[in-house]
């Protein structure tokens, strides 16, 4: 690419030519107000909000539009422009301070920051209808009182293979709305909450209930903190993206109120141990092969409602949040003498599915649900900000022994990692050896589709792994013509895996996805023990399921799958 200087309000950059002024601003941390611009999208020039003005004319025009050439100079801050943005964004966010209770969102909230900083008011222009609010099972909601019609969350929706969300009606009657095709449903991976500027779809909050659990003198408050959310929360604070910040959440926590700071990475190496074996069971007897990873709710979701007849294919390992909650509702309970009535589980997670998965009546243990909310990246920092917590300066602690875990479940957050989990352990099962090298490579990476072999004794295993439901239709249709194409295939709902997911940081980008996933490797990359098998509290919790009854073991360990209707 060809590069050429510009100026934008007087200082010089560098820029590549044909990219966007407003690619140039973020890049140089240029304050440029936008809300319809994504990278990773096309570019629409909706909103009309990133306007700049060319030196010497009279002209205003967008900046996602306006393309870098030698010697272009720009304003962002003459009388002209801020007066047609201050307008235009009156129009967009209208309704924002009238529905500022209602959510709690953080991107809702540096929304209404930004209209604070240019002295936009709200409810100065009225929409002429106001839908409902629409609920995406127990994960996600839009409410199109407040969408601007931007378009994003219908791209993405589009993007990653589902085509539930679209757009309809004209004008200021613009909104989003769902298809109403019996066919087609949404598998609440929440990709729409992570692509809309102005939180008109967002995740379903847990943080008025996870506040009131803390106050209640009579619940034991255990949290425990997804693979994923280590390495982005800081994004929320403007730490460098992948920087790991487990120590210093475990500090935070305890700040907040919570009784006890376990980890959903010891649920991973719990997942590791139970998928692991099965996985060599079924090899072993040659059936339901190939086996599918079912730790994504939302992965979980579209097979049940797209391709039922593939459910005998799902791994019955429950997914590591539900394992881990599970086993200190047990396990913990009975070790500590405490009433598991009493144990209220608060899961930090980097996607909104897994709020859904947490209500399936079909998890409980003695009619208990293991987690009990879930908050997504984003809730987590509205809490943290709400209490003026300053997580980057904060003095690190450890997590409490509970949640010990291996590097191997540092890794379930980026596509691929379940993968590479099980087949550390899968391998050390089979051979009584440890994988050697212990990092596999193959299966890493920000590609759809990535393919994979591995030899374990005398056999080959043909591997798979996929992210987003675009890509798992290709794997699909792949294996009804060849059934023996895979023998072990990981599925992941969102781009990059759970690290990409619908609750993190905004924004987020395939780019910035793979900063974040580069964090979850050096976190593995520098543990001493780097397999689930390894894990000493795994291992006492094992062996306390394996003294169980048979029933109450499969209670604790396993789940089961049944074809879904629309919306269930």
């Amino acid at each position: 690419m060809t590069k050429v200087t510009i100026e934008i309000n007087g200082k010089k950059y560098s820029a590549e030519k044909g990219e966007s002024i407003l690619q140039v601003a973020i890049r140089n941390n240029i304050e440029i107000p936008h809300f319809c611009h994504h990278e990773d999208l096309s570019t629409d020039a909706n909103c009309r909000t990133c306007l700049v003005q060319k030196e010497g004319d009279d002209n205003v025009m967008t900046s996602c539009t306006l393309k870098a050439e030698e010697g272009l100079k720009v304003k962002t801050d003459t009388p002209k422009v801020k007066r047609l943005r201050r307008e235009n964004m009156e129009l967009l966010l209208a309704k924002y301070e009238k529905n500022a209770p209602l959510c709690k969102a953080g991107h809702f909230s540096k929304t209404l920051e930004l209209m604070k900083k240019y002295g936009v008011k709200g409810d100065k222009y009225q929409r002429d209808e106001v839908c409902p609010l629409h609920k995406m099972g127990n994960a996600a909601e839009f409410d199109p009182s407040i969408c601007i019609a931007c378009n994003k969350c219908v791209e993405i929706c589009e993007k990653i293979g589902i085509n539930f969300l679209k757009l309809e009606g004209k004008n200021s009657r613009t909104r989003v709305t769902y298809n109403k095709d019996p066919k087609i449903d949404c598998i609440y991976c929440g990709q729409c909450t992570a692509h809309c500027p102005v939180a008109a779809v967002r995740e379903q909050g847990h943080i008025d209930a996870v506040e009131k659990v803390l106050k209640d003198p009579n619940k034991i408050v255990i949290v425990q903190t997804a693979p994923s959310v280590r390495a982005s929360i800081g994004e929320e604070f403007g730490v460098e993206i992948g920087v790991d910040l487990t120590e210093k959440l475990a500090t935070a926590y305890r700040m907040m109120g919570f009784d006890h700071v376990f980890d959903v990475n010891m649920g991973a190496d719990i997942t590791t141990m139970v998928e692991a074996q099965e996985l060599v069971e079924r090899l072993e007897k040659n059936e339901d092969l190939p086996m599918f990873t079912s730790c994504c709710p939302g992965w979980v979701k579209f097979l049940e409602f797209y391709h039922p007849e593939l459910i005998p294919h799902l791994t019955t390992a429950r997914s590591p949040q539900i394992h881990s909650g599970g086993a200190y509702k047990t396990w913990w309970a009975e070790r500590e003498g405490i009433d598991p009535s009493k144990i209220v589980v608060v899961s930090t997670m980097p996607c909104t599915s897994k709020k859904y998965e947490a209500s399936f009546d079909k998890l409980k243990i003695d009619g208990l649900k293991p987690v009990d909310y879930v908050l997504t990246t984003r809730e987590l920092a509205v809490m943290l900000k709400d209490r003026k917590i300053d997580l980057p300066n904060l003095k690190p602690s450890k997590i409490d022994k509970e949640g010990t875990y291996s590097g191997a479940a540092a890794i379930y957050g980026a596509s691929g990692g379940v993968m590479e989990s099980a087949l550390r352990t899968a391998y050390f099962l089979l051979t009584a050896k440890e994988l050697d090298p212990i990092e596999f490579r193959p299966v890493r990476g920000m590609e759809g589709i990535k393919k994979a072999t591995v030899k374990i004794g005398k056999r080959k295993l043909k591997l798979g792994v996929v992210a987003t439901a675009k890509y798992a239709r290709e794997v699909i249709y792949e294996l009804k013509s060849d059934p023996t194409a895979y023998d072990y295939i990981e599925f992941m709902a969102c781009p990059g895996g759970c690290i990409g997911g619908g609750g993190q940081p905004i924004p987020s980008t395939e780019r910035i996805v793979e900063q974040r996933i580069k964090g979850i490797y050096k976190i593995d990359h520098n543990m001493k023990m780097r397999c689930a098998h390894e894990n000493p509290v795994v291992q006492e919790f094992m062996a306390y399921v394996k003294r169980l009854p048979e029933h109450k073991k499969q209670e604790i360990l396993y789940t089961s799958f049944s074809q879904k209707k629309k919306f269930e």
